[in-house]
Parts: C-alpha cells; sequence; structure tokens
C-alpha cells in the first residue's frame, strides 16, 4: 500500500513477475477491497500463485517510525513482515516508508547473530560491471566493526547473486592512500585487511560507477548522500541533454541520428533495473523499493527478492560470520 503509486503500479508488477517465474506465490497485503479491484481491473485474479493477505492499516511516507511500531501493529507494512517470520513467506517487498520498514523489520525479524545493526545495500551499474554499495542509509554513523560486519554481508550477497567466488571489497573514503580517512575507517581497514574477505583498500567517490570494485562500505550518512548525489546529476544531466536536442532545428535533426545511441544507453543506465536495495542482517529477506518505483522497477525489486531467496543469502551471511568468529578466536 506503500510508495508514491500504491497497488496501482505494484498490482501489475506482481502479474508481470507471476508470468516470468511459474514457481513463484505472491501475497499481496493491504486493503483486500482495493487490492481486488485493481487486481479485477488489470484482468487478474486470485489463484494458487497469487492470494490477498487483508491488513486495516497503511502507512504513510510522514509516519514517524516509532509512532508506525507502536501504534500501527495491522499496517500491510507490519503483517507483510510478520508473514515472513512466521513462515508464510520467504521475502517482503515494499515500496513504503524507509525507516518504518527498517525500524518494523528489525523489531520482528531481529538481527542474525553477530550483525549489530542491518544495511541498505543496492546496486549500481558501472562501466565495467556492477557494484553493491553498502549502507545508503541505514545508519548515520557507524563504528569500524560494523563497516567490517557490512563488508562481509556485502561480500557474500554479490557472491550469491553474481555468483563470484571471491569479490573485491573497498572503503569508500576521501582518497586512496592509506594515510587519508577518519578513525574508524583505518581501523575498518586494518580488520578487513586482516581478514580472509578480498579487501583491495580505499576508493574515492568517482569509483561508485566504474564497476571495478564488485563491494564499497561507507556509512549510511555518506553513502546516502552519494546515492543522492548520483540520482540529481542523472536528472541534470537528463534535463539539460534533451533541451539541447530540443533548442535548435540541428539538434531536433541530430535527436534523429542519435536517438538509436541514446536508447541504448538509457536501457543500461534505467534506475528502474536496479531497484531493490536489500536491508542486509536481518533473520529473513526484506527488499525496499524505491519510493517513487513504478510496475517495471517494483518488478526488479520482486525479482530481487527471488534471487536472494533461491540463494538463500541470509543462510549465507550467517555461515560467514560463524567462520570468521571462528578465525578471530584462533588468533
Amino acid at each position: 500500500m506503500g510508495g508514491d503509486h500504491g497497488p496501482t503500479e505494484i498490482v501489475p508488477a506482481a502479474l508481470y513477475s507471476l508470468r516470468k517465474h511459474d514457481n513463484l506465490h505472491l501475497i499481496l497485503v493491504g486493503l483486500e477491497d482495493v487490492l481486488k479491484d485493481i487486481l479485477a481491473s488489470n484482468n487478474g485474479t486470485v489463484n494458487e500463485h497469487l492470494t490477498i493477505y487483508h491488513a486495516s492499516e497503511t502507512v504513510e511516507m510522514h509516519d514517524l517510525p516509532s509512532q508506525v511500531l507502536r501504534l500501527k501493529k495491522d499496517s500491510s507494512m507490519r503483517v507483510a513482515i510478520e508473514l515472513v517470520k512466521g513462515g508464510q513467506a520467504q521475502a517482503c517487498v515494499s515500496s513504503g516508508n524507509t525507516g518504518a520498514l527498517m525500524v518494523t523489520a528489525r523489531y520482528v525479524l531481529k538481527m542474525l547473530p553477530g550483525i549489530d545493526r542491518p544495511a541498505i545495500c543496492a546496486t549500481m551499474p558501472g562501466i565495467e560491471g556492477q557494484t553493491h554499495v553498502l549502507d545508503l542509509g541505514a545508519n548515520v554513523e557507524s563504528t569500524s566493526e560494523q563497516l567490517f560486519q557490512f563488508a562481509v554481508m556485502g561480500a557474500e550477497l554479490t557472491s550469491a547473486v553474481h555468483n563470484k567466488k571471491d569479490p573485491t571489497v573497498a572503503l569508500l573514503n576521501i582518497g586512496a592512500e592509506e594515510i587519508k580517512g577518519n578513525d574508524r575507517v583505518k581501523q575498518a581497514a586494518s580488520l578487513l585487511t586482516e581478514s580472509h574477505l578480498n579487501y583491495v583498500g580505499f576508493v574515492e567517490g568517482k569509483d561508485l560507477f566504474t564497476g571495478k570494485v564488485d563491494v564499497i562500505v561507507c556509512d549510511g550518512f555518506t553513502g546516502n548522500i552519494a546515492l543522492k548525489a548520483s540520482e540529481g546529476i542523472a536528472e541534470f544531466l537528463k534535463h539539460h541533454a534533451a533541451a539541447e536536442f530540443r533548442g535548435t532545428l540541428y539538434g531536433r535533426l541530430a535527436s534523429l541520428i542519435c536517438m538509436p545511441v541514446l536508447k541504448a544507453v538509457r536501457r543500461k543506465i534505467d534506475p528502474r533495473r536496479y531497484n531493490g536495495a536489500s536491508l542486509l542482517g536481518l533473520r529473513g529477506i526484506v527488499i525496499k523499493s524505491h519510493g517513487c518505483a513504478d510496475r517495471v522497477a517494483f518488478a526488479s525489486a520482486i525479482e530481487e527478492a527471488v534471487v536472494e531467496v533461491e540463494k538463500n543469502v541470509p543462510e549465507r551471511i550467517c555461515k560467514e560470520l560463524e567462520e570468521i568468529l571462528t578465525e578471530r578466536k584462533k588468533i
């Protein structure tokens, strides 16, 4: 029921995903009458692959997370996460209030052993490949130990989703030199150097979109600013490119010639293809879709959930942490 568009885009995304995956079962959680009407208007029906689970309350984007947790116990968000906890569902996908989703998921599902805090992890398109970046806003401040935990989770997610045996891990810093950065980043670097993770050192903000590193780790404050800045740059370029092509007759003619190339580039960097951020560190899979996601973007978030379920991501993270803790005890 959340996000800018709510079920008017989420229901069609669900129907698309069901056509794509024969073994998928989706549960639409929310106001039953509303969901039934939208489902019918999209030529969908309740069947063995698609069910509706009624929840009487909704979480608004302006709701405070603490109030949602305390006062909206029958919200679609809370009920969906409870279904994951109870085993009726293997993952939850939501476009709703990020803070409320994070607080509710942490309260209901609890943290994996060895993880202090959850982290938001998303995929960034790059020149040479894709990069998982975390944390993107769950934690304003993070200790060196927590940055290390984020690295473990990001590496295991990348290994599972992209079938990379030994993904490269880097720390986002103000420079690539070892002497740069604050004490927390330097201490995290020491922890990563001593671990068996494939740590390659510091990277700068310009490296977020090169694709040269598989996992880039930072605190949520830094990561969220980097994410929002990149979204702003994308809009800036889109606006000015369109204005130049429309501005003159020569520009309009040039746009006709360039159109195939522009469409190809747009497909490669289309943010809808990369929608679906993982809330890592929980005892269950929760995927956060962008609030403004349309049906194409939300289907991408569902796809992320499908892959993480198939790859048993929480179990893999838990196993990796156990191995690391065993290593530390030996030292």
